[in-house]
């Protein structure tokens, strides 16, 4: 995907866009919303805003990165205007090494804790850790620096380490370790 192709307006260039870029702009959008049907919809605005302004784009390397900007600004203006976010409250028991199960069982537990982030940390996690945005395209993405943006980053990864923690240590073993 050319930023020549976005400049023409050709009607395919919505095809390619999705092709190329489609999966992800919509994961970020879930991970920040938790809600498939408004990840799509911001899928869809996202890549109508690329035909509409991704003339504008300079560099062709930069159409990744302006393409999740887009999505997140989308999905966190739709955070904003107060979307329906319904929380499953699961609280998974600790995995045994190799247990597939438990595995899964942690990384409920992580969706559940990004979850349980404020909406701009989140999108700070989503773009950094998910979408492996280095700190300067993150802090360019949610319009703040990258002081802040690491801030962010390190204060998510502690509550983070907390619940996860948390959700996976056996309420017996805690128990028994602060009698011991």
């Amino acid at each position: 995907m050319t930023v020549e192709a976005l400049r023409r307006r050709r009607p395919q260039t919505l095809a390619e866009l999705l092709d190329a870029h489609g999966r992800e702009i919509q994961a970020v959008a879930y991970l920040i919303l938790r809600d498939r049907l408004a990840a799509e919809d911001v899928t869809i605005e996202t890549l109508l805003t690329a035909f509409e302004k991704g003339g504008s784009i300079r560099d062709d390397s930069a159409v990744r990165a302006w393409l999740l900007k887009v999505a997140t600004n989308k999905a966190l203006a739709l955070r904003r205007r107060g979307s329906r976010i319904v929380g499953l409250d699961l609280l998974p028991d600790r995995a045994a090494p190799g247990d597939l199960a438990g595995d899964a069982a942690s990384h409920v537990a992580l969706l559940a804790g990004v979850a349980d982030l404020p909406p701009a940390m989140r999108a700070a996690v989503v773009l950094r850790y998910y979408s492996d945005l280095p700190v300067e395209a993150v802090a360019a993405a949610l319009g703040k620096s990258p002081n802040t943006i690491k801030a962010q980053l390190q204060t998510a990864l502690d509550r983070l380490r907390r619940s996860v923690g948390d959700a996976t240590v056996d309420p017996a073993s805690a128990v028994e370790a602060r009698h011991a």
